[in-house]
């Protein structure tokens, strides 16, 4: 319960997760992308995408195997998202999805490390790919934010073609370049762009839930 701005009594609070218009698909859309754009910059998965550049050369397969890995893995976080969604009650729903941003901030600003990644392309280069990419992804922040922003927004397609397109932008340019990207990238900056943005969705959501 929140006390109410005009009369000072408590109100209850609403949920966040309204029946969107156009407008608002569209918001959960480019929001999506826009942040997990920023996320992925430096993330383990844009690191691997430069790994898999320099070893496997066909840049093509690449981009294709990471198109398709991201888009099943997000495509399960997004469902996983709806489904918490369902679980909870909305006071219980706004609070948890804005921790949940607070805590991707503070992780953002993390430079994130990649390890010891064995890369065998007998498989061939798409399916080595697609499948490498799966695995690193799961548990990553930007799956995790998926998974967030599908509880926050009720539209599980808008948010998972977002969210996908967001790591494209974040890692085709990343195959083609190499690590010549992040030389040419403020990476500190990015993170820095990224922690903010997940902290003012927080706030927004917060706000959402309380109007």
């Amino acid at each position: 319960m929140l006390p109410s701005p005009r009369t000072g009594t408590a109100t209850p609070l609403v949920d966040p997760r309204r029946t969107l218009e156009p407008t608002g698909i569209l918001e959960a859309f480019f929001l999506s992308a826009g942040v997990v754009a920023l996320a992925e910059m430096g993330d383990k998965t844009q690191l691997l995408s430069f790994l898999l550049a320099a070893r496997l050369r066909h840049r093509a397969q690449i981009v294709l195997g990471i198109l398709v890995a991201t888009a099943a893995n997000h495509a399960v976080a997004g469902y996983a998202g709806t489904w918490i969604a369902s679980l909870l009650s909305p006071r219980a729903l706004c609070w948890t999805v804005a921790l949940s941003f607070f805590a991707f901030g503070a992780w953002a600003l993390r430079p994130d490390e990649l390890g010891e990644q064995r890369i065998r392309p007998g498989a061939g280069v798409f399916l080595t790919t697609a499948a490498a990419f799966f695995v690193v992804e799961m548990g990553d922040k930007t799956q995790l934010a998926t998974v967030a922003l599908a509880a926050r927004y009720d539209a599980l397609v808008a948010v998972v073609a977002g969210t996908t397109l967001g790591m494209m932008i974040a890692n085709v340019p990343a195959v083609w370049l190499g690590s010549a990207l992040a030389h040419r990238v403020n990476m500190t900056l990015m993170r820095r762009v990224a922690a903010g943005t997940f902290v003012l969705l927080g706030v927004l959501t917060l706000y959402a839930g309380s109007a």
